[in-house]
Parts: structure tokens; sequence; C-alpha cells
């Protein structure tokens, strides 16, 4: 997945400024994600790219970087 693509996503779920996105932002820390607003950025992503991302790997993302490597990992 691009970078560009997955910004706007992180965008419109999370309702943050697009310049906020870097890949070193934490969705936590950075960008203001909760638990519900990770599900949803979760399943925005899963039906943009068409790969299910497992609740244990979604634990261990902490950051923009963290889920792009492993969606395009998983291609």
């Amino acid at each position: 997945m691009e970078f560009e693509k997955m910004r706007d996503i992180i965008v419109e779920t999370l309702g943050c400024e697009a310049e906020q996105v870097t890949l070193e932002a934490s969705l936590t820390d950075d960008l203001g994600a909760d638990s519900l607003a990770s599900v949803e950025l979760t399943m925005a992503l899963e039906e943009a790219t068409g790969i299910s991302i497992e609740d244990s790997a979604l634990a261990e993302m902490k950051t923009v970087g963290d889920i792009l490597n492993y969606l395009n990992s998983h291609k």
C-alpha cells in the first residue's frame, strides 16, 4: 500500500491533520487513536487493501510505519 493512500484513510478515520501522519507518528500519542478508533482504522484499512489484520498483530503496531510495514509484508 502506498503511504499517501494509507495517510488519507488515517486522516479520514481518526480526524487528524495530514501533516501529523508520518511514518514515526504514534497512533495513540501523536494521532489520538483510542481503542475504538484503532478498530475503526483497522476495518477501514482491511476494506481498502483486502488484507486481514490479526488482533495480535494490531496490538503490536504502535506507529504508522508499523502498519505500513505489516500491510506491505502481507500483500
